[in-house]
């Protein structure tokens, strides 16, 4: 898996940019240079967030969204299964036994 996090993603499982491999990666969000932790989708290439307006919701029950533009980073929360701290592949030869703690 790339350390890079795509695009575009959306939590939504409707949606053509959901993909639970990532999302369980955890992702981080920067918008204007402040942390979000409430972002239902976003794209860095077009530099926008969509964000759920309190706890309104359709008919349908999906979150109210709205679409805030400005300056976007994301990043990886947690590397991915199979790689060290440093992001690199490690084999199972080269793996660390580890011993069952009780």
């Amino acid at each position: 898996m790339s350390d890079t996090p795509p695009d575009r993603l959306s939590v939504n499982q409707n949606s053509p940019f959901f993909d639970q491999a990532i999302l369980e990666r955890g992702i981080g969000i920067r918008f204007k240079g402040a942390e979000r932790r409430d972002v239902e989708e976003y794209c860095l290439s077009e530099g926008w967030v969509r964000v759920a307006m309190g706890k309104k919701v359709d008919r349908k029950g999906n979150p109210l969204t709205i679409k805030l533009v400005g300056p976007v980073e994301a990043w990886f929360e947690r590397p991915a299964e199979g790689a060290d701290e440093t992001g690199e592949d490690i084999s199972a030869e080269d793996a660390p036994e580890t011993t069952p703690q009780p």
